[in-house]
């Protein structure tokens, strides 16, 4: 994905009602029909301006007077140019702000809800043109089937984060203070819409471009949003910030969780108070965790904790939106699993694979292992999905192979956890803080490399990124026998704006010296950030690393810091009420 500059060319004012008239119709010529009719109804309209012109005898108005209209679309268009500076699609933003009425009068925090509100119009034509090829088309083969179910469901998420970022951008919220969250919500919004056009990256083209072409431009109104959000006033913002420090530690613990969390996650299995047990042997509330879950109360506000007893669950899990403050403690990770084996070789879509998928936010699992057991022959399969934000992951298990742990959006936290896998086994375009964890590289199937990450940012302006904080990053059981004849990776660049730190982590020697691997040729070389900080380790030297324009050695605390769950997810202001051990900055305690 190319995008063009801020100094794109924008419409001006002279030609700006025919501009205008082009850049508000959205819809794609995709074959030669559509375009004759497009270009019929363009020569109706310029005969019938042409018509009025030389037929209808003007006015008689004084020369000061007739230029008041003119001076004012002019005036309206210049401050719609204001707004849109810095934008990467300008022409888009100058075309849909000229159609907002007192554009004059409005904050930048009004501008901004208001594109948000016209993108939420975009992403229902979108979900309805989704379930007409659904109906209509009657040879969709299941992968399509179900990428499409993936696509409605992603539409649905997107509304609600939109809404979500409306109510933000509201003067009784401070926009200013809802910064981060605005840019989570806005960056969770555009990686649910590329989500989306991934499940059809094995389709008929012709399904793919009829999906792909509202994709785009939805995409395109999101991240001028984000780039406009910098403009809000009291927003503390620059380009050379990744970003600010943010908030303070309290107990040793991020902010935003509360005292009986932390309680929570310090004490021992038998020292909770569950509000419903699961036990495969009958001795609990339900013998599954699905019906756990489902009687789990909606829309919480207070933390609802289900005890998993031990044992091997083998159930796929998906925790909805309304499933909010909820809390599964097992038995630890080396006795409650959660197991299953769907995968893209089985005929689902990556997206779909989760053993276990989380969408609610302020969700937390404490002493569990999710695992996929589909092998390293089926592709993509994974293991956990969050797209939960404010999420927290403390002493679980993550086993599979390609994909495993799918880290999709949002804000997230992996405290002193493992994971096992092959490709890309850490995925996705959440903004993620993995800590003290341990990172194992499997055995692959022959001829195959092991990389660790493989982050999927979008666009630029995303406040997305994976930061792994003192880590150990090791060989699995497993490769250790074999390991001199597989190459491992510390990441590669799925997306064009790939971002991965590793900071003060232990590099074992499976690492290939060049430390990190291309995705396609030169792709996302230039436009991606890979960065390396005070590691140790027998891989972790840095002399013959990739010379790739986006790759550096970090040398600047300053810099690492913006990486810290202090700066990076604002984990001081949520996850002290978890109780999680964590360090907000660069001191490793």
């Amino acid at each position: 994905m190319i995008y063009p500059s801020s100094s794109s060319r924008l419409p001006s004012p002279f030609n700006f009602n025919l501009y205008l008239f082009l850049s508000t119709h959205h819809f794609t010529m995709y074959n030669h029909r559509a375009r004759a009719k497009f270009l019929l109804s363009l020569l109706s309209i310029s005969a019938f301006a042409f018509l009025l012109l030389t037929t209808v005898k003007p006015l008689k108005k004084s020369p000061k007077n007739t230029e008041i209209p003119q001076l004012h679309l002019h005036k309206h268009v210049q401050i719609a140019h204001s707004h849109c500076e810095g934008t990467l699609y300008p022409e888009l933003c100058v075309s849909t702000l000229s159609t907002f009425p007192d554009l004059a009068s409005k904050t930048v925090p009004e501008v901004i809800a208001a594109t948000v509100n016209h993108t939420v119009g975009e992403v229902k034509l979108s979900a309805s043109n989704c379930s007409g090829i659904r109906r209509k088309l009657k040879n969709l083969n299941t992968l399509e089937g179900r990428a499409i179910n993936d696509c409605l469901e992603l539409h649905d998420c997107t509304i609600a984060q939109l809404q979500s970022t409306i109510s933000d951008l509201s003067p009784k919220k401070s926009p200013a203070k809802h910064y981060h969250d605005l840019q989570t919500l806005l960056s969770g919004s555009m990686t649910n819409l590329y989500t989306c056009l991934d499940g059809f990256a094995y389709s008929k083209e012709h399904i793919r471009s009829s999906i792909e072409g509202p994709l785009r431009n939805i995409s395109h109104h999101v991240s001028n949003s984000l780039a406009m959000l910098k403009k809000i006033p009291g927003v503390q913002s620059s380009k050379s910030e990744i970003f600010p420090e943010y908030g303070s530690t309290k107990d040793g613990f991020p902010a935003w969780l509360s005292g009986k969390d932390r309680r929570l996650l310090q004490a021992s299995a038998s020292q909770i108070h569950y509000n419903l047990t699961v036990a495969k042997d009958g001795s609990g509330d339900f013998t599954t965790i699905g019906e756990a879950i489902a009687a789990a109360p909606n829309s919480s506000t207070t933390r609802f904790v289900i005890h998993i007893k031990a044992g091997a669950y083998f159930e796929y899990l998906d925790i909805a939106r309304s499933k909010t403050m909820l809390m599964l403690v097992g038995d630890g990770l080396e006795n409650t699993y959660i197991k299953g084996n769907r995968s893209v070789g089985g005929g689902w879509t990556t997206f779909q694979s989760g053993t276990v998928a989380v969408v609610a936010n302020n969700f937390i699992a404490k002493g569990i292992s999710f695992e996929n057991y589909a092998g390293p022959s089926n592709h993509q399969a994974v293991a956990l999905r969050s797209g939960a934000d404010l999420s927290v992951f403390y002493l679980c298990r993550f086993i599979g192979y390609q994909d495993t742990l799918y880290v999709h959006s949002l804000r997230q936290f992996y405290r002193e956890c493992d994971v096992y896998g092959t490709i890309d086994f850490i995925f996705g375009n959440a903004a993620v803080v993995l800590q003290n964890c341990n990172l194992y590289a499997r055995r692959p199937n022959a001829n195959q490399k092991n990389v660790f990450t493989a982050q999927g940012r979008d666009d630029p302006n995303e406040n997305t990124g994976i930061s792994i904080q003192n880590c150990k990053v090791a060989a699995a059981a497993d490769l250790i026998p074999v390991l001199s004849s597989f190459k491992s990776y510390l990441g590669r660049p799925w997306k064009e704006y790939s971002r991965t730190v590793y900071m003060q982590s232990n590099i074992g020697n499976l690492i290939d010296p060049a430390g990190w691997l291309e995705w396609d040729g030169d792709f996302a070389l230039s436009t991606l950030y890979y960065g390396e900080y005070k590691n140790r380790g027998p891989g972790s030297n840095t002399s013959g690393r990739v010379t790739w324009p986006g790759y550096r050695v970090i040398n600047s605390s300053s810099v690492a810091s913006q990486f810290t769950v202090g700066a990076f997810i604002q984990g001081d202001e949520w996850l002290p009420a978890t109780g999680i051990p964590y360090y907000s900055n660069l001191t490793i305690v």
